[in-house]
């Protein structure tokens, strides 16, 4: 991997249900000063803007909260239309702080299933794509296609990390390279064996592009990462890991209440 590489900014202009958002970013890379996309090239795209364009958007006055979102939304202090919402994303409800539910969702931890009311139409909210990996497959064949250049596109959300504040980017959809590399077999500087390392690749590559993506009006919801030399190859997906095997999901497992 390149140690030197460089991260552009993409302006799309606002995203709405339906547009093509391979169009989209060829478009805002030719004006942008990355001069267009090419061979090799590394995009990640923020999960609103992909949700957004799949038609993920929901109306919160057409929403009938449940008895159960009620009573999430009492306990937390959330509206109980975005408790019914987040319910609705959600595999598991494993906890929550005022504002928040704690979701198990596709076998991810993270607060209220993804969704998000932020870059969201007034009075809605945007779930996560319904399949990250495969809008991240679809989107990278038109990229392709329209460029004639081989890349890789990474599906990116913000999400917060236990004890730290602020967020990061991670990779919640991968098309196109490998999302996370095994060092495990490899020597550190003293010449010990390293045992249970490996790089989240796609996650860093998404913090990365965040920098420049931002979270607030920059109008920035894609970029493009240049020369970092990663083999682009016809692969997908997101590695993860069981819950047992994970220390946060673990704790919380074993806390959890009957």
């Amino acid at each position: 991997m390149n140690p030197s590489f460089t991260v552009y900014g993409l302006v799309t202009g606002l995203i709405q249900s339906g547009d093509d958002v391979a169009g989209r970013i060829v478009t805002a890379a030719e004006k942008s000063g990355c001069a267009g996309i090419c061979n090799g090239d590394i995009i990640v795209l923020a999960e609103s803007m992909v949700a957004t364009a799949e038609g993920r958007v929901i109306r919160l006055s057409t929403v009938t909260p449940s008895a159960k979102a009620k009573e999430l939304a009492q306990k937390y202090d959330m509206d109980p239309s975005t408790a019914e919402v987040v319910l609705r994303e959600s595999d598991e409800v494993v906890g929550g702080i005022p504002h928040f539910l704690l979701c198990m969702t596709a076998g991810t931890l993270l607060p209220n299933a993804g969704v998000d009311g932020s870059n969201a139409p007034p009075g809605c909210l945007v779930p996560l794509p319904e399949d990250p990996n495969a809008s991240a497959i679809r989107i990278r064949h038109g990229i392709e296609q329209q460029c004639g250049v081989k890349v890789a596109v990474i599906i990116a959300d913000s999400r917060t990390h236990a004890m730290r504040s602020g967020c990061s980017g991670v990779a919640i959809g991968c098309a196109g390279i490998i999302s996370v590399i095994d060092d495990r077999g490899r020597t550190d500087l003293f010449g010990r064996r390293l045992e249970v390392t490996k790089r989240a690749v796609a996650d860093n590559i998404a913090s990365a592009a965040e920098l420049v993506m931002g979270e607030a009006d920059e109008g920035v919801p894609a970029a493009v990462v240049r020369g970092l030399g990663l083999p682009i190859e016809d692969v997908s997906g997101i590695e993860s890991i069981d819950a047992d095997e994970c220390l946060f999901m673990g704790v919380l497992k074993r806390q959890k209440p009957d």
